[in-house]
């Protein structure tokens, strides 16, 4: 009986040190690029005359942990810096059935219509949010998304 006791002990061990391991690897991922981190979303709108008016970036990014993002971005086109300020909004785990039990955080923000243009011309897009725990997520767009993003403007 101890020897079962001391297998399932080692077992429920183990098994906690997989999905501690797993859940940190999940929310401190690392990515190549802002779409490969997180799911994104760029949509331009214009005027009805068909003048360029304004864009919106949308970002969800699921974790295990509770860690909010902070309601502040930052969009670097070549080196540029555009500070924006970011609605944040974090969902709790349950609804989407593919992440069950991850938080969903959500970041939209509206571009500055300063930056349009230079985002059009740039040649590299970089996007940077924080979370309340302290992480900074710096990441640039890559080539398919930034061309996206300049054809929508």
């Amino acid at each position: 009986m101890k020897y079962f006791v001391t297998i399932f002990a080692v077992l429920l061990m183990l098994t906690g040190i997989f999905g501690l391991s797993y859940t940190w690897h999940i929310d401190h991922r690392t990515a190549d690029s802002l779409s490969a981190y997180a799911r994104i979303d760029f949509q331009s709108s214009y005027t009805e005359t068909g003048k360029l008016e304004g864009a919106v970036l949308s970002l969800w990014d699921y974790r295990y942990d509770n860690s909010k993002l902070l309601p502040k971005a930052i969009l670097y086109t070549d080196g540029d810096a555009w500070e924006m300020p970011a609605t944040v909004k974090q969902t709790s785990p349950g609804i989407d059935p593919e992440h069950r039990f991850m938080n969903e955080n959500k970041l939209f923000v509206e571009l500055p219509r300063s930056s349009l243009p230079a985002v059009k011309k740039a040649e590299e897009v970089r996007f940077r949010f924080y979370y309340d725990n302290g992480q900074v997520i710096d990441l640039p767009l890559n080539a398919p998304d930034l061309a996206y993003w300049k054809d929508q403007l």
